[in-house]
């Protein structure tokens, strides 16, 4: 049965990766690989963290969040991925592309907006250290990753509320390995003006106005980095944010790319490539980029798992 009486189609079929049978083995090999890496390397994250008091900072309870964000993020994309590559289907239901849509749009909203969190965090740290047991207190960071989530939640249900009321009578082949807005709503045989409005106007709030705020915090951290006489004070004080920016960076700079292209030709294929950076690559770095090289986080992993040492 479809969602309601008006939609057709009751599966969609995804597009793979690649029809070479050679190249399928290899990528199922690698994204299962990365799968394994991201679910392991962030649960140990959070339990690090979890259960070690030293770093029960706001730092690091930003970087927990984080780490469950890129666990259900993969593991909303992953998993049907592998199964397409296996080769045991490369359908989807109504139902579970909908649920996908739902996951994927949450994480990423909240991905973004946790990442202008930790800016703020790291901001605060480096500019206003004095003040960062009042700024950062526990309501504070609480309440920010409260809001991370629930605007996260929001977003998503706003998008998908909307994707439910249109038509899709066929064709049903998704031009893409996952579902996504963008996608879908070339294949809705009903008006998509009001979706097109809501994804510009969420691009424009998780996209642009979190990205702005983020380089108004880390404007405010270069120029205090600056203004540190010691080259060693220097050095310490860019190593806590160098790690973030990075990733803020790679992650934006994938997501816009991804909704600003055209949408013909090559731009499909681009999109995959993309797309598999920040639902698949990003999750499995993110660990090691942020906690993994951190010594304080070592500690915790080693005696936490004496296996480490």
């Amino acid at each position: 049965m479809a969602i309601n009486n008006s939609t057709t189609v009751v599966e969609f079929l995804l597009q793979g990766l690649s029809e070479d049978p050679g190249l399928q083995a290899l990528f199922l090999a690698f994204f299962l690989l990365l799968y394994i890496m991201a679910l392991a390397g962030n649960t140990l994250i959070i339990i690090a963290i979890s259960l070690n008091p030293r770093l029960h900072t706001p730092m690091y309870f930003f970087l927990a969040n984080l780490a469950l964000l890129d666990i259900v993020c993969t593991s909303t994309v992953l998993p049907k991925l592998l199964e397409g590559l296996v080769g045991k289907s490369s359908h989807i239901s109504y139902m579970g592309c909908m649920t996908q849509v739902f996951f994927l749009i949450g994480v990423l909203g909240a991905e973004l907006l946790l990442l202008t969190a930790m800016a703020y965090d790291r901001y605060v740290a480096i500019c206003r250290p004095l003040h960062y047991n009042t700024l950062m207190s526990w309501s504070i960071c609480v309440l920010l990753a409260g809001f991370v989530w629930v605007i996260g939640i929001a977003n998503t249900s706003v998008h998908v509320g909307l994707l439910v009321r249109l038509n899709f009578c066929g064709p049903n082949q998704i031009r893409h390995f996952l579902c996504e807005v963008p996608t879908l709503l070339l294949l809705s045989c009903s008006p998509t003006t009001l979706n097109n409005i809501m994804l510009v106007i969420a691009d424009a709030y998780f996209g642009v106005v979190n990205f702005l705020l983020t380089m108004i915090s880390y404007s405010f951290i270069i120029s205090s980095i600056l203004r540190i006489r010691s080259a060693e004070g220097k050095k310490r004080a860019f190593s806590t944010c160098s790690a973030h920016l990075v990733v803020v960076t790679l992650y934006y700079s994938t997501i816009i790319y991804t909704y600003l292209q055209p949408g013909s030709g090559s731009s499909f294929q681009n999109s995959k490539v993309v797309t598999l950076l920040y639902t698949a690559v990003s999750p499995t770095l993110n660990p090691i980029i942020y906690s993994l090289r951190n010594r304080d986080v070592k500690v915790a992993l080693k005696r936490l798992f004496p296996c480490f040492h």
